[in-house]
């Protein structure tokens, strides 16, 4: 295509072989553009090689890249026409319209003119075959204006080739132009590149294939459908060379008089966009049963899980782009019925279903294409896709919560509020824990506080207590009793106490316990031993028959099932576990405020003077006050 506004394509019959071969051409190489102007999508080359050569400014090298297809290789020859033209009365000069009946653009055509060589270097990698190029650039041309020198591929050079021809691609003799052709321009070292002059050749518009493909089908007197067309439009992926292929096989596939859709469908393996259409529905409408059928009805009619995968990716993508922008819907490249059903779907869904759902099937693609079973790793994609389509976006789920909770829930400290301060799944309030009472022991206790209780004994009454060991703290429940061994490195026994241990009766200096089977009744002299020594005053443990409390871990687990019943009555909670089938309680964490509140109330314990409670100053660090520490 020429840089004018008109996109379409030239007239072909100028574009068949001038040679007029009886033999079957191809049709890619029988309508291959022979001009500037018969090029297609490429305005931006077009265009400054037009000003180039008016201007006589050719530059000596080119590097032209792009997808495999595009026209690269076509372009270069067109370069070298141009360069080389004469007219037809052998007078003319360097032009953007080459005559194409000289002997030069002949020649070209041809691929027979000594003075324009071509080299493959996928195949010609080495420096001896750079080492050709070089030494023929000293001989002027035989016949020609300029000695060109077309290199293919020219990213597959190894790296001793690319710099045996950096000098001469830097200072060239002045009848001598280099024409590189590379897909992976990444790979062609940048001092060959500042060298050049260098154009990106663009993928080409589906419509504009579409274009060329009726003037085509045209031209060879076949009749193909539309729907059929914009199917090897989409195939050909932005390359004329293959779409040109794919349309030659579908014509030989062909009675010989008319393509249709069916008979393009069958052959590239691609699905009916109806029942794409069919598909999708049903995957974001969450009917996993219609989902599952539909697949498996394309699946047994030869369409491959992969493309049905990408099919449903290349919808999603168009749904989303009508949902950004409405005007999308427009697009050419887009059939009727592509274009009225993609419109509701882009009116029904939301921006984050469509961007979850294409996440989900790139990730599933992955798998398709790793996976032994096809058609398996499609059908799970489409189950999870399902499932994820019921769930609500994060900014509907926040409003529902809001509209559909209990306007008469408690706000500040009760369960709703405790409830947005944790997670998700867990989100519920804790009661605050009482702080266990705890005596004071040692000459400065109050006689008051146990008017039954002995006094305790002294170091030289009890010789096995160590000063050191004694605590100032003297277990008063049996959680204060386990604490006391976590506390004093002996993790084993405070496990058997706190799991295999029912506690009877606690008094200060007597335990009374009935152990579980899992408990090794040898251990009680190490109790005893251990809370004599730490506290500083005998004990005795007993065993006992009597039933007891309930294990310290039976315990837990019992607080913990009210807890995890209390959050899920909660009206927002219930909510969410409505919402998400599934799901379950599996933490709970009492918000901050909650925290300050137990510390708060600590602090206001008030013990009849002005001053912090001495078990509140000595929790948090601080020494109790000189008045209150028995001289």
């Amino acid at each position: 295509m020429s840089d004018s506004t008109d996109p379409a394509a030239p007239d072909l019959e100028d574009l068949a072989d001038p040679s007029g071969a009886a033999e079957y051409r191809v049709l890619a190489r029988k309508y291959r553009p022979q001009s500037f102007e018969d090029l297609l999508g490429q305005d931006a080359l077009v265009r400054t090689l037009r000003n180039a050569f008016a201007q006589n400014r050719i530059h000596h090298a080119f590097v032209l890249t792009g997808v495999r297809g595009v026209g690269k290789t076509t372009t270069a020859r067109i370069i070298a026409k141009g360069l080389n033209c004469i007219g037809p009365d052998g007078t003319g000069g360097p032009t953007m319209q080459p005559c194409g009946v000289c002997d030069n653009c002949r020649s070209i055509a041809e691929d027979r003119h000594v003075d324009v060589l071509e080299m493959d270097a996928a195949s010609r990698t080495g420096i001896d075959d750079v080492r050709e190029i070089i030494e023929s650039v000293r001989y002027r041309p035989v016949s020609a204006r300029y000695k060109v020198f077309i290199v293919d591929e020219v990213h597959m050079l190894s790296k001793n080739a690319f710099n045996a021809l950096l000098k001469t691609l830097e200072e060239p003799p002045e009848h001598v132009k280099f024409i590189f052709a590379t897909t992976e321009i990444r790979k062609v070292p940048v001092t060959v590149l500042s060298r050049c002059q260098r154009f990106d050749l663009k993928r080409i518009d589906a419509s504009v294939l579409m274009t060329l493909f009726n003037k085509v089908t045209a031209a060879e007197k076949i009749a193909v459908e539309d729907e059929a067309l914009l199917m090897i439009a989409r195939a050909a992926d932005g390359s004329a060379r293959d779409g040109l292929s794919i349309l030659d096989q579908a014509m030989a596939l062909s009675d010989g008089k008319t393509v249709t859709t069916a008979l393009v469908r069958e052959m590239l393996g691609v699905v009916d966009r109806a029942r794409i259409y069919d598909l999708f529905e049903a995957v974001m409408a969450g009917r996993i049963a219609d989902a599952l059928a539909e697949l498996r009805g394309m699946y047994d009619n030869g369409a491959d899980p992969v493309v049905i995968i990408q099919d449903l990716m290349e919808l999603t993508h168009g749904v989303t782009r009508m949902k950004a922008a409405p005007q999308a819907a427009l697009a050419n490249d887009l059939s009727e019925t592509e274009r009225d059903r993609g419109r509701k779907l882009a009116e029904t869904l939301g921006v984050p279903s469509l961007t979850r759902a294409w996440q989900m099937l790139a990730k599933g693609l992955g798998e398709l294409q790793s996976a032994p079973i096809a058609i398996s790793a499609a059908e799970m994609v489409l189950i999870r896709l399902a499932h994820a389509a019921d769930l609500p976006d994060p900014a509907s789920l926040v409003r529902l919560l809001t509209d559909t909770a209990d306007p008469s829930a408690p706000a500040a400290g009760g369960p709703a509020s405790a409830a947005s301060g944790a997670r998700m799944q867990t989100p519920t309030p804790t009661e605050p824990k009482p702080e266990p009472e705890v005596a004071a022991a040692g000459p400065t206790a109050p006689a008051q506080d146990h008017p039954d209780e002995p006094p305790p004994a002294s170091p030289e009454d009890y010789g096995a207590v160590d000063d050191r060991d004694v605590t100032s703290q003297i277990p008063v429940t049996f959680e204060d009793v386990v604490t006391l061994f976590k506390e004093r490195g002996e993790p084993f026994l405070a496990s058997q106490l706190e799991k295999d241990v029912h506690c009877v009766s606690l008094t200060p200096g007597s335990l009374e316990i009935r152990p579980e089977r899992g408990f090794d009744i040898r251990n009680i002299g190490q109790v005893q031993q251990h809370l004599a020594r730490w506290t500083g005053r005998p004990w005795e443990v007993a065993l006992s028959e009597a039933a007891g409390d309930p294990t310290l871990r039976e315990q837990k687990q019992a607080a913990h099932n009210a807890r995890t019943e209390q959050a899920a009555a909660d009206p927002v909670v219930s909510k969410v576990l409505t919402l998400f089938p599934g799901a379950v309680i599996e933490e709970i964490t009492a918000p901050a405020i909650e925290a300050a509140v137990e510390v708060g109330t600590a602090a206001a314990d008030d013990d009849g003077d002005d001053g912090p409670d001495d078990d509140f100053a000595e929790d948090i660090g601080e020494p109790p006050r000189a008045d209150q520490a028995g001289g």
